[in-house]
């Protein structure tokens, strides 16, 4: 923990960048970090959504004089704040509708070495997420001789809101601002990464949960042709229910309900209210966030993909042993699980029964965990898996996290119980990113075992690998519809059968609806 604390206080704390970097918009200028590392944090990439830039599409930096400080991280984009006791509590935040910024960590000296370029897309449901997120953090992965940015996007109703009024606006288009952020956060990187050692014609987009939606929606983008060259997906894709994206006019009347519940007279009058109330008052409001706008979003994914107008990239995805999106209701004993699986599957309930067994009361809460894991993000990701590889001539791989983090005696979470939560969303992200002290910078939340680190070492090789070469590691078979594969990362790491993939066909009749969170967490997990 002491080491984490001290690389983040780095941030304030260690001197200026030796010389300044020359981008568009002007110069500006980073620290040195601890371990060879250099960051520049708050880098602008698009002008500030403010006023009557509220609810458009990103607009180019404007020139700055002098040198840009690029010393610290800017503030997040306008959401809910974090409880002190939640899992993934990493520090207060500042919050803003000028958020558009992006951080860089590159090793020290790379200038002109044109480095692999990882970047990072943040989760969160697209309503919460931070580039600045501690678990997030590049230093690790820079260290190793990659150049990594993370970069904001909008999220809730400020990024997220389609509206007849927008899309008279925007030529036919509106929503997806949040997307569209995302496209000109590449687009910054095509035209300047260069200045920082990284490569431009080698970038690797990852993300996890919305992270990983978003990287599926950049793939079916048109907009990002060319912007990003191999692509990573941690749990959750548009690929099925929960997140695929609606129409335009459903999203329309989605912005029309916030419209009224804010008392507003149109959308000129909505961009008049401060942020917070907007917040406020659409956590109240049902809304989709993706629509298909015609412009980011041009069709479901798996028409996309079929019709092979997808950005064809190779693929790393995958998902975890324990994180579901979906719920069978409450099920306790054998007989419960039984009668709650012949609800939901009322045509194939028997074959379910016999693919996802239990024989006592003991045993139905694994089955539950895996039927309601295969509904929603087991799914998802296997059809995405599947999508690429028919429809793709780039290769794709497939991974299974299993690996229980060891938790530190006693400890307790607002929205999370280490009793029983298991192999949890988000739980890969910090052996992927090396950034296991992270879940440390406080208090001691877990107790990293030598099998914790060498784990850590594998999978954050398997980026590393991806982004160098385009081939994860030698001997993981690349996916096959046919005879699916994936990786197991845990106590043990080696090929085996997708999970259950013979039962997928066989859940997709259930009416899906998302599991009860704790009530206190007020936020989605990311």
């Amino acid at each position: 923990m002491l080491r984490y604390l001290i690389l983040l206080l780095a941030v304030l704390a260690s001197p200026l960048a030796a010389d300044p970097v020359r981008i568009e918009g002007g110069q500006i200028e980073g620290r040195q970090l601890a371990d060879g590392v250099d960051g520049w944090f708050g880098v602008p990439f698009a002008r500030p959504p403010l006023r009557e830039l509220r609810w458009r599409a990103p607009q180019r930096v404007e020139p700055w004089q002098g040198v840009y400080h690029a010393d610290r991280f800017a503030p997040m984009c306008l959401q809910p704040l974090r409880s002190r006791t939640m899992n993934h509590y990493f520090g207060n935040e500042a919050i803003s509708e000028d958020c558009l910024y992006l951080n860089i960590w590159a090793p020290r000296g790379a200038a002109g070495r044109k480095l692999p370029v990882v970047v990072w897309v943040y989760g969160g449901a697209f309503n919460v997420g931070s580039a600045s997120m501690a678990n997030y953090g590049g230093a690790n992965l820079a260290r190793e001789g990659v150049v990594y940015v993370s970069i904001a996007y909008r999220v809730g109703p400020l990024g997220f809101l389609a509206h007849p009024e927008l899309t008279r606006e925007g030529g036919g288009h509106s929503g997806n601002y949040g997307l569209m952020d995302q496209v000109a956060g590449l687009e910054w990187i095509q035209r300047n990464i260069a200045q920082f050692g990284g490569d431009p014609g080698n970038v690797t987009v990852m993300g996890q949960s919305a992270g990983s939606a978003s990287v599926a929606l950049l793939q079916i983008n048109p907009k990002a042709k060319g912007l990003f060259h191999k692509a990573v997906g941690m749990s959750v894709s548009p690929f099925g229910p929960l997140v695929g994206p609606v129409p335009l006019a459903t999203g329309e009347e989605q912005g029309l309900a916030l419209q009224k519940a804010l008392g507003a007279t149109g959308i000129e009058a909505m961009r008049d209210l401060p942020g917070d109330r907007v917040l406020a008052i659409a956590a109240g409001v049902p809304r989709h966030p993706i629509v298909i706008d015609g412009a980011q979003v041009t069709g479901k994914p798996e028409a996309v993909f079929a019709a092979r107008q997808q950005n064809d990239v190779a693929v790393m995805l995958g998902f975890t042993r324990d994180e579901r999106f979906a719920s069978l209701g409450p099920v306790g004993t054998l007989a419960e699980y039984q009668a709650a699986v012949r609800k939901a599957f009322p045509q194939t309930a028997e074959q379910v029964l016999k693919a996802y067994p239990a024989k006592d009361d003991a045993a139905t809460a694994r089955a539950v965990v895996d039927i309601t894991r295969d509904m929603s993000v087991g799914s998802q990701m296997f059809n995405w898996a599947s999508a690429a590889a028919r429809s793709g001539t780039k290769p794709v791989w497939g991974y299974f996290f299993t690996r229980r983090q060891p938790y530190a005696p006693g400890i307790t979470f607002v929205d999370h119980d280490p009793a029983t939560v298991g192999a949890y969303h988000t739980g890969e992200v910090p052996y992927f990113l090396r950034n296991l002290d992270s879940l440390n910078l406080f208090r001691q939340t877990r107790d990293w075992t030598p099998m914790d680190l060498q784990l850590r070492d594998t999978m954050s090789g398997l980026i590393l690998s991806f982004a160098r070469s385009g081939v994860p590691r030698a001997d993981w078979p690349r996916f096959d519809p046919k005879a699916p594969k994936v990786l197991t990362l845990g106590e043990e790491v080696r090929v085996i059968g997708w999970p259950n993939v013979a039962a997928l066909p066989l859940l997709s009749e259930a009416a899906i609806s998302p599991p009860d969170r704790p009530a206190a967490a007020g936020r989605a997990r990311d």
